[in-house]
């Protein structure tokens, strides 16, 4: 598999080939021949009408077979923006484009630089060189959003916010993607879920700080970074008809809090349907021996609640959030936190303790920042570097390197405990010869917490 680099291109393999953004995004493409502009609406695939002649969009992945292309087509651009309206991409996880075969073999791999303000971004572009077919990494974004694509493409972009209900009030899909060409198209859902109703915050709060009151735990207060991004996975459970930590759009609630704005050390979800009322939900949380755990948890400071009614399985979907903001004290004490547990695990071995080191701390750092950033979990990151090519990097001169990985452990108990229960990660923690340690930590992605614990001797 090759990765490419910004203007890279290869040959692609004969036949269809799948092109995947995993990630809170939407993904599109336009069809174009070689004067670089749409012909008319069918040129554009997108989330209300994802396929073409040769082009198929589900979910988020597209696949495209060059020789089913419309007639004079010689280039398919793949395009990105957020799965929330409005959201500059410098707020998301690098999207990263994935690229394989009709067997499902991977081709290449293109991960642009990070973007700042852009909310449109042309990824890569597959086009046509004599009779051959190849892929071209772009990187090449919109500060202006949509209309810089029009600009570029000849997009018909509308702006249409409204629509005759029929049965219920339909829901708008993702942003303003309207017509292409002159020809008129909808930008807007004529069916799913109602749109979310506030759930009487008020009343909500009251019985959760009476519950943690009773618990003797400390109120929360209601944060509305957290009650949009419950709204947002509430809305997406509701569309699914089902429940889900991660929503068929491949986006996970804690991506949804990311975005949102709301970068945590802790995070709770609490996931039910059934319950109509907000003191219905709070009285299942009570009686449920989880979801209580989670209420009372004293380490939350901040909530926020939302449900939507419909769907196709004409449900409630209820989604509270629990979480305590990220500070740069806040990690400095969660990394303090899994050195101190990880030298009490050393000293009932008769090991002295690991010394804190900031060149390990900043390789552990950037690794688990890293893993949530480009959707990944490995001791090998994408590029290739391993734990002592990035020790090395951050300036480490340790003569010996290990490293431990977790996801998805809420506290540093947690994630310490996992580590002494799995015979490899217990090896590193009680090893003799190393002598510091660096710990890195990072919110989001798809399993909601990164944890890196590298040694050096």
């Amino acid at each position: 598999m090759s990765e490419l680099v910004p203007g890279g291109n290869l040959p692609l393999p004969g036949g269809a080939v799948t092109v995947r953004v995993p990630g809170p995004f939407d993904v599109s493409a336009l069809i174009t021949d070689d004067g670089g502009k749409v012909r008319g609406d069918g040129d554009f695939v997108f989330y209300n009408q994802p396929s073409a002649p040769g082009a198929a969009l589900r979910g988020d992945t597209l696949t495209v077979d060059p020789q089913g292309l419309r007639a004079g087509a010689t280039r398919v651009t793949v395009v990105v923006s957020a799965a929330e309206p409005g959201t500059p991409l410098g707020r998301l996880p690098v999207p990263a484009v994935q690229v394989a075969d009709a067997a499902g073999r991977p081709v290449a791999r293109f991960v642009p630089p990070r973007p700042r303000e852009e909310t449109v971004l042309l990824l890569a572009e597959i086009y046509r060189r004599g009779d051959r077919w190849r892929l071209r990494a772009l990187g090449q974004g919109y500060a202006d959003g949509l209309a810089g694509l029009a600009r570029d493409f000849g997009v018909d972009i509308v702006e249409d916010d409204t629509v005759t209900p029929a049965v219920s009030p339909p829901t708008p899909a993702h942003g303003a993607y309207g017509r292409t060409g002159g020809v008129s198209g909808s930008a807007v859902r004529t069916a799913g879920p109602r749109p979310p109703s506030a759930p009487a915050p008020d009343v909500f709060l009251g019985l959760v700080n009476s519950a943690r009151a009773a618990a003797g735990s400390s109120p929360v207060s209601l944060d509305t970074r957290l009650a949009s991004a419950a709204q947002a996975h509430a809305g997406a459970m509701a569309a699914a008809g089902r429940l889900g930590v991660e929503t068929r759009d491949g986006v996970s609630v804690y991506q949804r809090v990311i975005v949102a704005g709301y970068p945590y050390i802790t995070v709770g979800e609490l996931l039910v349907s059934g319950p109509r009322t907000p003191p219905e939900f709070v009285q299942y949380c009570l009686r449920t021996e989880q979801p209580r755990r989670t209420l009372h948890d004293p380490a939350f400071t901040h909530a926020g609640l939302a449900h939507v009614s419909g769907g196709p399985s004409g449900d409630t979907f209820w989604t509270a959030l629990w979480a305590r903001p990220l500070s740069p004290a806040e990690l400095a004490r969660t990394a303090a936190d899994v050195i101190d547990l990880t030298n009490r695990e050393r000293a009932r071995a008769g090991l002295p303790a690991l010394a804190a080191d900031t060149a390990l701390t900043a390789a552990a750092q950037a690794h688990s920042a890293d893993m949530v950033a480009r959707d990944f979990y490995s001791h090998t990151a994408p590029d290739g570097s391993k734990p002592w090519d990035r020790a090395a990097a951050a300036g480490a001169s340790r003569r010996s390197i290990g490293e431990n990985i977790a996801c998805g452990q809420r506290s540093p108990a947690e994630v310490v405990e996992g580590w002494m229960n799995s015979p490899g990660h217990r090896a590193n923690i009680l090893k003799p010869d190393f002598t510091h340690i660096g710990i890195g930590f990072a919110g989001g992605g798809r399993a909601g917490t990164y944890w890196t614990q590298l040694f050096g001797a």
